[in-house]
């Protein structure tokens, strides 16, 4: 039997890497996972690279900043399987890097929604529908840490996911439900590519190799490391840990 024997989790933002291989592991250890995502095409996609049975895993198209399709995937997932044990928040935009006098409008609220009115949404609702003992696991950012220039709306959401986090840990505490942030630095993935591919372009040198060249160990992330975090979070090995930010970012935040 794994650690997470029995556990029901719901994995928003499910089709990217980091979901994905934090769904993968999940399920490697006993759990039943709901694995979210606006794309119902990539969520069909992704749900074929795991390895598992339909009894232990399923899908769920929705938008996470929509309440009542919020509401429709914490549903879903009680009635296939029963309360929830674990929550991971994870969906998330990047939006453009532009300085904040020539920032878009839309697109900053767009990112705001998405990050931050999702998490806020998948705790609104699922925190009800959770076991007494479970965990919620929200992901922030190196950017919810520190700042550069040019990405006020992400910094500015990834920075908010941690106050949203703290406040609803000491809500949750009652219940011994544990609340946390898992904080990634660069990761090895398309949603890093698509940043840095921009980053580029504003710096006048390659983005990736910059990075590198700040991350003390010298390399990005992969997402199976994330995931290896996001296990420890939702498992009872992190049983006395809440309202943390647990930083995975190769020592970039030092």
């Amino acid at each position: 039997m794994g650690i997470m024997s029995g556990k029901t989790c719901i994995v928003t933002g499910g089709a990217g890497s980091i979901g994905l291989a934090s769904a993968s592991l999940l399920l490697s250890e006993g759990a039943r996972v709901m694995l979210v995502g606006d794309d119902a095409d990539g969520l069909a996609y992704a749900a074929a690279t795991l390895d598992s049975s339909s009894e232990l895993l399923e899908t769920f198209t929705a938008n996470v900043a929509d309440a009542s399709e919020t509401q429709g995937y914490v549903d879903r997932t009680v009635a296939r399987w029963g309360k929830i044990d674990v929550l991971f928040s994870h969906a998330g935009i990047s939006g453009v890097i532009k300085p904040v006098t020539e920032f878009p409008e839309d697109v900053f609220d767009a990112v705001m929604a998405t990050n931050v009115r999702g998490s806020f949404l998948a705790c609104k609702y699922g925190l009800p529908k959770m076991n007494n003992g479970g965990s919620i696991i929200i992901t922030s950012s190196i950017m919810g840490v520190r700042a550069d220039l040019g990405c006020c709306a992400y910094a500015t959401s990834k920075h908010a996911l941690i106050g949203l986090a703290r406040v609803v840990a000491k809500e949750a505490a009652a219940r011994n439900i544990r609340v946390n942030v898992v904080a990634p630095g660069p990761v090895d993935n398309a949603f890093q590519t698509k940043i840095e591919e921009r980053l580029t372009e504003v710096v006048g040198e390659d983005g990736t190799a910059m990075l590198n060249r700040i991350i003390p160990l010298g390399r990005h992330g992969r997402a199976e490391e994330i995931a290896r975090m996001v296990l420890f979070l939702a498992s009872d090995q992190s049983s006395f840990s809440t309202g943390s930010v647990f930083m995975a970012d190769g020592g970039m935040n030092i």
